[in-house]
C-alpha cells in the first residue's frame, strides 16, 4: 500500500520526484519545503539534498506492488512538471499508472503551460487524473491550459485561496478542491470567496471539496461552511485487475 496521506482528498502518496522552486504567491509557506527540511535532518535518503528537485528511479516501481486500490496523490513533495524533470522521466511515470489502473492517480501542477506542451505525449486512461493550483484570478490562466489536457477527469485545486478567483471558465472542469492557507505565517481566507466558487460549481454541476479554513491551527478551525462538511468527489472509474 502507498504512504498514508494526511490530505484529505486523497488516500496515499508517491514521490518518484521531490523538490522544487517558487513560481507564484502560493508557493511563498510551501508545506512541502517545511518538511523536506525536517526529513533531511531525520537523515531520509531521498531528502539527503533537502527541497532541492530530484528524480527517484527507486521509487517508480511502487505501485506495481499494492495490491489495494487506492487514490493516489502524484508527487504530494514536487511538481511533476518541473521544468527540470526530464520529459522521458515524466513518460515513465505515466507508463507506471498506466500499468496499474486499480488505482486512481491524482496529479497536480502549477506549471500548466508544460502539462499543456507535452500532454499529447503521454497516454492518459481513466485513472488518471489531472489538475492545476490557482490561488488568485491572476492565474485563472492554468484552467485554460487545462481544459485542453485529454484527461478524462480534471480539477482545480484553489489551495491556499489567497484571493477571489472571481468568475471561472469551468466548461471542461469535473472537480473543485477550495482551501485556506495552513501552518506558520498563514495567510487568512475569506468566506466569501469560498462561497462565490461554491455557487459557480453548483451551477456547472461539478463537485465541490472544502478542504480547510486554515490558519495556523487548521484542526481548531475546521471544515465546516455553512453548518456542512462538503466532500463531494467526480465518480471513480471502475477498478481495472
Amino acid at each position: 500500500m502507498g504512504k498514508g496521506s494526511n490530505i484529505e482528498w486523497t488516500e496515499s502518496t508517491w514521490n518518484p520526484v521531490t523538490g522544487c522552486n517558487k513560481i507564484s504567491p502560493g508557493c511563498s509557506h510551501c508545506y512541502a519545503e517545511r518538511l523536506a527540511k525536517r526529513l533531511k535532518a531525520m537523515g531520509q535518503v531521498d531528502y539527503r539534498n533537502g527541497f532541492q528537485l530530484a528524480v527517484h528511479e527507486q521509487s517508480l516501481q511502487l505501485p506495481l506492488a499494492w495490491k489495494k486500490p487506492q487514490m493516489v496523490f502524484v508527487n504530494s513533495m514536487s511538481d511533476l512538471f518541473h521544468e527540470s524533470v526530464p520529459e522521458d522521466f515524466i513518460q515513465r511515470v505515466f507508463a507506471v499508472m498506466n500499468e496499474v489502473r486499480i488505482h486512481t492517480f491524482q496529479i497536480l501542477t502549477k506549471r500548466a503551460e508544460r502539462l499543456a506542451a507535452i500532454a499529447n505525449k503521454l497516454l492518459w486512461p481513466p485513472n488518471i487524473w489531472m489538475g492545476v493550483s490557482v490561488e488568485t484570478k491572476h492565474y485563472n490562466f492554468r484552467i485554460d491550459h487545462l481544459r485542453n489536457v485529454p484527461a478524462s477527469t480534471r480539477f482545480i485545486s484553489f489551495e491556499p485561496l489567497l484571493a477571489s478567483v472571481g468568475a471561472i471558465n469551468l466548461n471542461g472542469i469535473h472537480w473543485a478542491i477550495v482551501g485556506g492557507e495552513s501552518g506558520p505565517k498563514a495567510r487568512p481566507i475569506q468566506k466569501e470567496w469560498v462561497i462565490e466558487i461554491k455557487e459557480q460549481c453548483n451551477d456547472a454541476g461539478i463537485a465541490f471539496f472544502f478542504k480547510q479554513w486554515g490558519g495556523i491551527n487548521k484542526k481548531k478551525t475546521g471544515r465546516l461552511l455553512d453548518g456542512k462538511i462538503w466532500n463531494q468527489v467526480p465518480t471513480r472509474t471502475p477498478a481495472i485487475p
